[in-house]
Order: structure tokens, then sequence, then C-alpha cells
């Protein structure tokens, strides 16, 4: 089905509801690629200050934990992307300092860890 937008219409304008303002901390979406087992990125209120080391250490166990593969993870070989994009953070500096705003998508992908038993190669 297509839409038509109408030029006529009164303007759609609204304050937003999704401002970081209403929220306790930066909001971060945070995906687990080739893990079927969660099929969206979670989205945590993440402190801006927080070392991005933090999130691999004391954050992800909590979510992720649970999976068969999560403690085989190795985080010095871990390929991250942001917005889709290769993307290298330094784990000493705060989530901030690595470029991190409100709503950012941040994708990591474990090189030999592909799912339950391997169902994603």
């Amino acid at each position: 089905m297509s839409v038509v937008a109408n030029p006529n219409a009164a303007p759609y304008d609204f304050p937003m509801k999704d401002v970081r303002e209403n929220f306790p901390a930066p909001l971060l979406y945070i995906g687990w690629e080739d893990h079927l087992l969660f099929c969206a990125p979670v989205c945590l209120p993440l402190p801006p200050d927080m070392p991005f080391g933090a999130v691999g250490a004391a954050v992800l166990p909590g979510v992720y934990g649970y999976h068969p593969d999560f403690a085989k993870i190795d985080w010095a070989t871990v390929e991250w992307t942001k917005s889709g994009q290769p993307w290298q953070p330094d784990p000493a500096k705060s989530l901030a300092e690595n470029g991190l705003t409100h709503k950012d998508v941040i994708r990591f992908r474990t090189p030999g860890l592909h799912g339950l038993n391997g169902s994603c190669n």
C-alpha cells in the first residue's frame, strides 16, 4: 500500500517523548549478531561516563549471560559496528568519549560463535 502525504494537512508538530531528558540516562541499543535467541538489540539506559569496557564486563552478562556462548566470548576479538558501520571502541574511555549518544545502536559479532550449536553458520 502506498502512502500519500497531504500538503494541505495540518503540520505534524508535537513534543517528542523520547528525548534524552525523559530518561534516567542516555539509551543505548546493543545487539549480538548471529545469536537469534535475541531477536533485536536490547535498549539500556547507561550513564555517559561509564567506561566502555564495563559494558562487556558488567552490563552484558546480565543481559546475555544465560546464553551458552556468552561465557566463550573472547572480548579481544569482538567486532563492533555503530549504526551499521565498522567501529573500534576504546574500552578505557567512557561511552561519551567513544562518541555514543542517546539512542545510538551498536552491535557486536563474536568470531567463532554462531548461535546455539552453530545455528547461524
